[in-house]
């Protein structure tokens, strides 16, 4: 039992005294650079701080890395363990987090290739889509406000970085308007990346040279720290260079979503949650239990009844909160035909995952039929209320809807689509003209581990991976009622006009900004096509 001791201890030991010596490796390299390379003396060197930041305007070239002088973090091994789950699968993220201690032993080269190996071997060229999809939410939570303030200043802008291009292209160029992104390519071979990469140097002077010309040298300045700032020979052409330390970092504030440069409105992926090496082994261990509670909780809300499921859901960590507004929200009046027919009530609320409908049929307490634009077979068998899926078809689908009307009440989410952040899409105004009462609902859930949405996964999972959260909560706000146009032969402006205000009621309601977007330009964004829908039955509503 001493010598389990002593060698658990011993390796410890070793392990920690290994780091440390990669740390001041990597400081008295820094120092034979200062002392040995003849082009430095070609720049001065000052230490950033909020009270000798870089003289920038917009005829200053700013040449800045992105990991050093941009990003809080120290630590790589979230974003490859992103690429690792979300592109390779379980299996091979798991495989990098059991190759996690030895990439922290050797050098900073080494692991770097270790990692980018493990992630990117055998995945195809063409549908890798993290880069864009997923990555720029965790690089965005990420960022420090110092680092922006700089690049808000300065005028073209190249961004350098160590990892691969293809993992931090889309967030600077997209999020942060970066004119050009120098990254680590990759090397493939017949459309499939063979997880190598190319001589980080390459192209880089290239690069500058299409940004700011041959003899505008001295308006460049770069922007790094004590680590990393001399990686790249970019560097060696700037005027001035400003480095920040390690210390000056961690001070610095995390740039909150309503600072950003721009919205991040759509994202992929399943990870909810940042994956450092410790979250990530909490997720292993979780995996199979949170497997086994999303079943046990699909069966109870399933096979039993409203008045014994919800306690029985809750028990287990379900939270589920109703919130009424009455006399809150003005109603839209329009006359209505009391000669028609009596309908029954068509609920309209905003789309955040598949539960929707059902969590709104268990605070009504009665089963509700859910009209859908795409489901999958997996996921219509399984569903404890009726769904009947649409065609896109304006005429069919208002017969559709005029069936179902007659049949007693329906749930619809006119956005089309689910969105996870703080935002509506717009509402095709299609239902506005079925139903003679609308009653808006407005809908907002939170995860802690898992995203129970995505755009090019399988579709059929959505609704485990949201259950296999440890507490996944719904909160379902029920709104003031609003007449439709059904009497008023379908004008079309009227149910423009009332879509628009039924999107804006739910916005206010939950604090959601409102947006012209659609599910084709989601699509577009997330997975490069326009949906899973058939283009001869796909019409603008």
């Amino acid at each position: 039992m001493a010598v389990k001791a002593f060698s658990f201890k011993s390796l410890l030991s070793l392990f920690t005294s290994r780091v440390l010596h990669k740390r001041l490796k990597n400081t008295r390299s820094l120092q034979r650079k200062l002392s040995t390379n003849a082009h430095l003396a070609s720049f001065k060197l000052k230490r950033y701080s909020s009270s000798s930041s870089p003289p920038l305007d917009n005829s200053t070239n700013l040449i800045f890395n992105v990991e050093s002088a941009l990003l809080k973090s120290t630590s790589l091994f979230p974003y490859f363990m992103v690429v690792a789950f979300e592109a390779g699968g379980l299996m091979r993220a798991l495989i990098l987090q059991l190759l996690y201690p030895f990439v922290c032993l050797v050098n900073e080269e080494l692991g770097m290739k270790v990692m980018v190996f493990v992630c990117f071997c055998g995945i195809k060229k063409k549908s890798f889509r993290v880069g864009m999809a997923v990555l720029p939410k965790f690089f965005l939570e990420d960022v420090g406000v110092e680092g922006v303030d700089v690049l808000r200043r300065g005028g073209r802008k190249v961004g350098v970085s160590d990892l691969p291009r293809v993992m931090v292209e889309g967030f600077l160029r997209e999020y942060l308007e970066i004119d050009v992104v120098v990254g680590r390519e990759l090397k493939e071979f017949h459309g499939y990346y063979l997880g190598l990469m190319e001589d980080k140097k390459k192209g880089c002077c290239h690069a500058l040279e299409n940004v700011i010309g041959h003899d505008d040298h001295d308006s460049v300045v770069g922007f790094g720290s004590l680590d990393k700032l001399l990686d790249h020979q970019l560097f060696s052409l700037c005027k001035e260079m400003y480095m920040v330390t390690e210390a000056d970092k961690r001070s610095w504030t995390y740039l909150s979503k309503e600072k950003y440069p721009k919205p991040l409105i759509f994202h992929d992926g399943r990870l909810a949650i940042r994956p450092t090496p410790l979250t990530t082994i909490a997720i292993f261990m979780w995996f199979p239990l949170g497997l086994l509670l999303a079943i046990t909780r699909a069966l109870i809300g399933t096979l039993l009844p409203y008045k014994l499921s919800t306690p029985l859901l809750a028990f287990i960590g379900i939270k589920l909160r109703l919130v009424t507004l009455p006399n809150k929200v003005p109603s839209l009046n329009i006359s209505t035909n009391d000669t028609k027919q009596k309908k029954g009530v068509l609920y309209v609320c905003n789309h955040r995952t598949l539960m929707d409908p059902l969590y709104l049929s268990t605070i009504l307490n009665k089963p509700v039929t859910a009209v859908t634009y795409s489901l999958s077979k997996v996921s219509e068998l399984l569903a404890p209320i009726k769904t009947v899926s649409l065609t896109r078809d304006k005429q069919k689908d208002s017969k559709i809807l005029e069936k179902l009307l007659s049949q007693g009440d329906l749930v619809m989410c006119p956005e089309g689509t689910t969105c996870r952040e703080n935002y509506l899409l717009r509402f095709s105004p299609l239902f506005a003209e079925m139903g003679d009462e609308i009653i808006p609902v407005a809908m907002d859930s939170h995860v802690n581990m898992f995203y129970g949405t995505t755009a090019s996964g399988i579709k059929c999972l959505d609704p485990i991976f949201f259950l296999m959260n440890p507490c996944p909560s719904y909160t379902v706000k029920l709104l003031d009622k609003v007449n439709g146009v059904s009497a008023c032969g379908g004008d079309n402006e009227l149910r423009l006009k009332v879509a628009n205000h039924i999107q804006e009621e739910i916005g206010k309601a939950l604090g959601f900004e409102c947006t012209m977007l659609t599910r084709k330009d989601k699509y577009l964004i997330l997975a490069d096509n326009e949906g899973i829908v058939n283009s001869s039955t796909c019409m603008k509503l």
